[in-house]
């Protein structure tokens, strides 16, 4: 795999690249910047009352996901939190991807647990809007992640993508590193690693990454302690299950909502945490 990468960083990647072949140009088509959607411009909070937006992956309508450019933008843009996925490579750093291989957004394949940081940095994305406008956009680290959100009012929100619990005490450790132990927010769908990091920090803010949202998520919620909410999947709950949530009294963001009726429907219910693809206030 490694003579074939690099065939294809020395050779393919080039010609993909190309501005006189027709590649570039269709991906450029396919890729373009999207617009995003004003929530209070459709009737959806007000300054006094806003939503609190959390930027998928970043705000993906301007950068590929998972980039700095896509949480600068988020930055920029004043959202509340900028969520980002984290794996660990071979040689023990954190970097930002969503899936455990390359496959998806890179012109190079590897599996990052497999791979060092060094060489996933040769590696160049092939989708995702204006890959091609960010001069040499390489896979970023959770360090270079975390510096994009120091002195801003924007949360960093990390969701843990790695098995496994002996390592989990070096994100918490990079968050103290940047002085950001009161902003930024660790999420995941494993409730054993939640656990794991509330044993190490009693403070920093947990959330519980979940799909339909039962009175059993709800009492595992509460056993991690202070500072800990839900994240629950929208498509995956009703008004009801929704509604077990708000009486127990447990905090909730949900997941992903690109919808305005969805989006009015949870504002009207009284929720004021979503996390989006397309939407701003």
């Amino acid at each position: 795999m490694a003579i074939l990468n690099k065939i294809i960083t020395l050779i393919l990647v080039p010609i993909f690249m190309s501005p006189v072949l027709p590649f570039l140009p269709i991906a450029k088509m396919i890729y373009a910047e999207k617009e995003v959607i004003s929530l209070s411009e459709n009737g959806i909070g007000t300054t006094e009352d806003p939503v609190y937006l959390t930027a998928h992956r970043g705000i993906t309508a301007k950068a590929p996901e998972n980039t700095i450019p896509a949480y600068e933008a988020a930055v920029e843009l004043g959202f509340y939190t900028a969520e980002c996925d984290i794996l660990q490579t071979a040689d023990g750093y954190w970097v930002l991807n969503h899936n455990s291989d390359t496959d998806n957004m890179f012109c190079q394949y590897a599996e990052i647990g497999e791979t060092t940081l060094e060489e996933l940095r040769t590696f160049s994305y092939k989708k995702g809007c204006n890959f091609w406008a960010y001069e040499d956009l390489k896979i970023a680290t959770l360090d270079e992640y975390l510096d994009v959100f120091v002195g801003s009012s924007t949360r960093p929100q990390i969701e843990i993508k790695a098995d496994g619990y002996d390592q989990l005490y070096t994100i918490v450790d990079a968050v103290y590193a940047k002085g950001l132990e009161d902003s930024a927010i660790i999420i995941s769908f494993d409730y054993k690693q939640l656990e794991t990091i509330r044993a190490y920090d009693a403070n920093i803010e947990l959330w519980y990454l979940v799909d339909t949202i039962t009175p059993e998520i709800i009492a595992q919620a509460k056993a991690l302690g202070g500072n800990v909410w839900l994240s629950p999947n929208f498509e995956a709950n009703t008004q009801q299950t929704i509604q077990l949530a708000i009486d127990a009294d447990v905090p909730a963001s949900y997941w992903t909502v690109n919808d305005l009726e969805d989006a009015r429907m949870l504002y009207d219910m009284g929720i004021r945490y979503i996390e989006t693809d397309i939407f701003c206030n």
